[in-house]
């Protein structure tokens, strides 16, 4: 009898200590989906602050997207002197590790390159829209590289959101920028719809190195990402700032900026600092659910930053964009809803197991 109750009374423990860590899972998801949707949010529109107010270059905007990385190290030496090792005794080794922070590194630098261009020539709001095909891209790459499964609500958000951008692409450019020519417009709509492509393969290649390559459960392994994919990105950002000559325009475009020098320079700061936290929002994402959730997430901000646009920046609201709005949140919504039908069968499957121990408590 009393090894009956010692069973039970373990049975109850258990059950408990599966809540709290599911409450604790919560949590840091919940935390790292406002990290996304804010810093997403803010570095889009001050980056379309930068270029109207006379900012000129596109390496400097692609620096800022990385440059931030060190104010990293102060959660990062705070979260990994509290976790406790993993015990994981087939550690990759310090090359194979060093290889796939650089590669991923100078992707992101290319990638970065690709979204400055695009924002340059587009505005925010068009921008945001056409950027909302990485999800589309991120559920057809992780079908192949993750095996993530691909449901009809998944393949009607990937149509729908297809059928977004194409509206957009083929807009007929009345809300670009001043002085951006339709052949410059039409780059913008190729190097965002590019970008956003490379974006989505770049999650997939992350979630795949967190599970074959890094192989710790620790979310300070998410930092460590960060910081040094974003090292090697701002490096090459450097290199390209120099070689590309755009370096001897700086000084020009700062007692140019329409705003002042102070502003200048807040605003790259502020840029730097919001990317920071997306990216970190982004990494955190991948590392607790899949790299398809933290795009889907950052699509919310997506379909929300071209109304702030429009407030903020006055960006035209004709038809075929607001037609594109609509269609966005559709396809959003259908991806949502297959993730709370998956989340409805996962707890199902919990709660029957733990019915039967709720019952003996």
């Amino acid at each position: 009898m009393e090894s009956v109750v010692a069973e039970d009374a373990r049975s109850c423990a258990l059950h408990t200590l599966i809540k709290m860590k599911r409450l604790h899972w919560w949590l840091l998801v919940a935390l790292n989906i406002f990290f996304l949707l804010a810093g997403q949010a803010a570095s889009v529109l001050l980056g379309r602050f930068y270029y109207d107010k006379g900012g000129n270059s596109k390496w400097m905007a692609t620096l800022v997207q990385t440059a931030a990385f060190p104010v990293l190290f102060i959660p990062y030496f705070l979260t990994s002197s509290s976790e406790k090792p993993s015990g994981i005794s087939n550690s990759p080794s310090l090359g194979i590790v060093s290889l796939n922070y650089l590669v991923l590194g100078a992707v992101i630098a290319g990638d970065n390159m690709l979204y400055s261009v695009g924002l340059l020539y587009l505005s925010a709001s068009t921008y945001s829209l056409i950027c909302a095909m990485q999800l589309a891209f991120s559920a057809i790459f992780t079908l192949f590289i993750n095996r993530q499964k691909f449901t009809v609500l998944i393949l009607n958000s990937v149509v729908i959101l297809t059928i977004s951008a194409s509206f957009l692409a083929v807009n007929d450019s009345s809300d670009e920028p001043s002085g951006v020519s339709k052949g410059k417009y039409a780059i913008g709509v190729l190097t965002t719809l590019g970008a956003s492509a490379l974006y989505s393969l770049i999650l997939s290649l992350m979630q795949l190195s967190f599970e074959r390559v890094l192989k710790k459960e620790t979310f300070s392994v998410v930092l460590e990402m960060q910081i040094y994919t974003s090292f090697v990105a701002t490096c090459v950002s450097i290199i390209g700032l120099f070689a590309s000559g755009e370096w001897r325009t700086l000084s020009g475009a700062m007692d140019g900026f329409q705003t002042g020098k102070v502003s200048y320079a807040m605003t790259l700061a502020w840029t730097a600092t919001a990317w920071q936290i997306c990216s970190v929002g982004i990494v955190g994402l991948i590392f607790l659910v899949t790299s398809l959730f933290s795009n889907v997430i950052s699509t919310v901000s997506l379909a929300v930053t071209p109304i702030a646009a429009i407030i903020i920046f006055n960006d035209k609201s004709n038809g075929v964009k607001i037609l594109a709005m609509l269609l966005s949140f559709w396809g959003l919504a259908t991806y949502i809803y297959q993730n709370y039908l998956d989340d409805l069968e996962a707890r199902s499957k919990i709660n029957d197991t733990d019915t039967r121990n709720e019952s003996s408590c």
